[in-house]
């Protein structure tokens, strides 16, 4: 489950509430690629954005529609009392794994962090995974505290953000500190290929939640060593990561997932627009570009 490609598809919604059959059909076109997992209400599923009832209704839909693919749900909520019922509401549908951010209005210490992951672990029957996301939440991990995170129980993997520096030096800096168990994985899609071609185990990609056998691709070639395949394959979408960088990435794929007819527009919740439309015209192109226009 930790390892080789997780999907995070987009959780469509309204004002009206949750697309069912967009987010299973959605979830179903990532089954047929055959990714080793899944990932729900993670930030490309909008769990900020959802109330209780809502990502239940997200967990059930796509624990049926995995038709046996694990399900990674994110359960990133204000205070831990609603990141525990989260966590108990996910494992009671099914999920495989629980992926936690450090969520915040007020900014958290090391020792708050340190203790949500430790109430969260101990409470978990299933895999904790760390979810290291600064651009959201505001807080930046440090090697010590993710040394300190990953000797609690039932913490078997992290989720970290393409580095600043070189991603190969950053992936062997964080084997030195991390128990050998605990899986790296990486967020950035761009950054994808060099992770695992340097030792991460699993992509948590955004783009595989639109195109996961393409996704796949570029995993298949780096598990099996393929470098330079690996790279040609990951640059070939560089104009989708430009836009992903320049945008952001929730809003591209949504624009996606809208121009292709697997959900119906607008498929964010206000106050969110989506794409703009000169980004919308540049998706168009890099579609075509990477040939992914079909």
């Amino acid at each position: 489950m930790l390892e080789g490609l997780c999907a995070f598809p987009l959780t469509p919604v309204s004002e009206e509430g949750v697309d069912e059959s967009a987010l299973t059909g959605l979830i179903s076109r990532i089954v047929e690629a055959e990714v080793n997992s899944i990932g729900v209400l993670g930030s490309t599923g909008l769990y900020p954005y959802l109330d209780r009832a809502e990502r239940s209704t997200v967990l059930e839909v796509a624990v049926a529609a995995a038709s046996g693919t694990p399900v990674i749900a994110g359960i990133g909520a204000l205070r831990t009392r609603e990141v525990l019922a989260y966590a108990q509401d996910a494992q009671a549908v099914g999920a495989a794994g629980l992926l936690l951010a450090p969520v915040s209005y007020h900014r958290l210490s090391e020792e708050e962090v340190y203790g949500l992951y430790r109430d969260v672990a101990s409470a978990a029957s299933v895999p904790v995974l760390v979810y290291d996301n600064p651009g959201t939440t505001g807080f930046t991990f440090t090697d010590e505290l993710y040394s300190r995170i990953t000797q609690l129980p039932n913490i078997t993997g992290i989720k970290i953000p393409p580095p600043a520096a070189e991603v190969g030096h950053r992936v062997t800096a964080l084997r030195s500190v991390l128990p050998g168990s605990v899986s790296v994985g990486i967020s950035g899609d761009w950054a994808a290929a060099e992770a695992l071609l340097a030792g991460a185990e699993c992509w948590y990609s955004v783009i595989g939640g639109v195109f996961p056998a393409t996704a796949q691709a570029i995993v298949d070639a780096a598990v099996a060593g393929h470098r330079e395949q690996a790279q040609a394959l990951s640059q070939d979408l560089e104009p989708i990561w430009a836009l992903f960088r320049r945008y952001g990435s929730l809003p591209v794929v949504a624009a996606i997932a809208e121009t292709f007819g697997w959900v119906q527009p607008p498929s964010l919740p206000l106050p969110l627009l989506g794409l703009p439309a000169k980004g919308r015209t540049e998706l168009e192109a890099a579609l075509h570009t990477t040939g992914l226009a079909g």
